[in-house]
């Protein structure tokens, strides 16, 4: 039975529970949707929601008390400055678990826990995060290209020089020739 308990150990030390339950948080805080098993996703989500809740007021006593959980400072500045603001007319709630089915080797139950407020990227945003990339890398490639240029003429304005391994075989063949 299961009376009494506060929260599942997930068959893990303390520590190794801590650490995972602090990297899952901020990979949440980051990604705003991880994928991750049943029982772990609801540990997770009692933590992101208390987390979540001093985040909707941003003071350095709540700063001071996530940043002992979220050791990141991106991550805790997201938090307090995206995050927290986004969720400030919610009560509570601030996640979602969604069932996704069972996984092939061990049969556990796979489901995505995301933020509410999660939008899945449109294919007008994939193009525009393209059109960016391709915009920052134009002036890498005209750069690189000067560079290919300029190694190219040192190379045809060195002499050319035989291989060591000719020479060595002309040197042989010349005393038996004698």
């Amino acid at each position: 039975m299961n009376h009494r308990n506060g929260f599942n150990p997930l068959s893990r030390t303390t520590a190794h529970r801590r650490a995972m339950s602090r990297n899952m948080v901020t990979s949440l805080f980051r990604y705003e949707r991880i994928t991750t098993t049943k029982s772990k996703a609801l540990e997770v989500r009692k933590s992101a929601e208390k987390l979540i809740t001093r985040a909707k007021e941003d003071t350095v006593h709540n700063r001071r008390e996530a940043a002992k959980f979220i050791s990141d400072e991106k991550i805790l500045n997201k938090l307090f400055t995206e995050i927290g603001p986004r969720m400030k007319e919610r009560n509570g709630g601030y996640t979602r678990v969604l069932k996704l089915g069972f996984r092939q080797g061990d049969a556990a139950d796979v489901v995505i826990l995301e933020l509410v407020d999660y939008k899945l990227e449109s294919e007008a945003d994939k193009a525009d995060k393209a059109e960016k990339k391709a915009a920052k890398k134009a002036p890498a490639k005209d750069d690189s290209a000067k560079e290919k240029k300029t190694t190219a003429k040192s190379k045809e304005a060195a002499p050319a020089k035989k291989p060591a391994s000719k020479k060595a075989s002309e040197k042989k063949e010349e005393p038996k020739a004698e």
